[in-house]
């Protein structure tokens, strides 16, 4: 790896820590880190709607390269990071890492990656990228289906702003704002991934997470952590014990 960044003192610059939100999500889902954000990494972190979620446009067609130049895209290339992303988000964050050229990733942290893919899954998956957008009569419908997608539900309330990021309105009706063809994505290929990422790399996984295991991350060589109590969406449910267990202070 390059040698850090560093101020014009000489000293080591700080990394950008890169959050990157799950499949259905935006980058609002961070919204509740905000307090541990500012005090131990302020005006150094980004919370981007991955392509084709939120604001962020939608691609021609959907692979976890193309994601990863999307974040790229907006990151300077000689500024280190460290990404922490939750399951797609983590899946990007791998890719960037393992991408030739900048920027230089430090650190990759990824959270309830589902790592084993059936072919029942993988059809599922890709019978919802070919649905047409549904449209609902209600912002409330609308926002019922927003959380369910982004495994929020239960977590967020329906009239928490963080959701509005996550909805479009059009002549009275509501539809999400991501783009259905996204869940096309595929499946990982966490194997070639690590083997071709040269920064540290830990994955993580909520002890009640239904769609990864720990024998599921055992076998891959690197550093895990099972967080007590905590389901899918850890980093929603329980933020301070989720940066405190995988992030240090930036």
């Amino acid at each position: 790896m390059a040698d850090p960044e560093t101020t014009p003192t000489g000293g080591p610059r700080t990394p950008r820590l890169v959050l990157l939100h799950g499949m259905g999500g935006t980058g609002a889902v961070w919204h509740r880190w905000r307090p541990l954000l500012d005090r131990y990494w302020p005006e150094r972190w980004l919370a981007p709607d991955l392509a084709g979620h939120g604001t962020a446009a939608p691609l021609p067609g959907y692979s976890f390269t193309a994601l990863a130049d999307r974040v790229a895209d907006l990151l300077d290339p000689a500024e280190p990071v460290v990404v922490l992303g939750h399951s797609l988000g983590g899946v990007v964050g791998l890719t960037l890492a393992a991408r030739p050229g900048g920027p230089p990733v430090d650190r990759v942290v990824g959270l309830g990656i589902k790592t084993v893919w059936t072919s029942d899954d993988l059809a599922r998956a890709g019978a919802l990228a070919r649905r047409p957008v549904t449209w609902f009569a209600s912002r409330d419908e609308a926002a019922d289906r927003y959380l369910k997608v982004a495994g929020l539900a239960g977590l967020l309330d329906p009239a928490d702003p963080a959701v509005d990021p996550g909805l479009v309105e059009q002549d009275g009706r509501w539809r999400l704002a991501m783009d259905p063809a996204a869940f096309g994505v595929g499946a990982p290929d966490l194997t070639g991934l690590l083997g071709a990422v040269r920064c540290p790399v830990t994955l993580a996984r909520g002890e009640h997470d239904p769609m990864v295991t720990d024998a599921h991350l055992a076998g891959y060589g690197v550093p895990v952590v099972t967080l007590p109590g905590l389901g899918h969406s850890a980093h929603v449910e329980d933020p301070s014990t989720v940066f405190r267990e995988l992030l240090p202070p930036g």
